[in-house]
């Protein structure tokens, strides 16, 4: 699992630190430190954390979804229309 912060979005705001502490962390008032490689256990925390980010600086890699697990239309995949 890949982790990205947009850091010229971000604002400081901290949510993610405290939600994910061993992840996040802030230093200063507004610079973030993150572990862009996150262990597999901290998934869940990780997607509180992006979902709580108000400016939306927060991507976990969708490189990492299961297969299935996100319905994408046939057309989509084919090319057809």
């Amino acid at each position: 699992m890949r982790l990205v912060v947009d850091l010229n979005r971000c604002q400081g705001y901290a949510q993610c630190a405290f939600l994910a502490p061993e992840v996040f962390a802030m230093h200063g008032e507004e610079g973030l430190l993150y572990a862009p490689e996150p262990d597999e256990s901290q998934r869940e925390k990780l997607a509180q954390a992006a979902a709580a980010c108000p400016v939306q600086a927060i991507l976990v890699d969708a490189v990492d979804v299961p297969v299935g697990a996100v319905d994408i239309p046939a057309e989509a995949v084919s090319g057809e229309r």
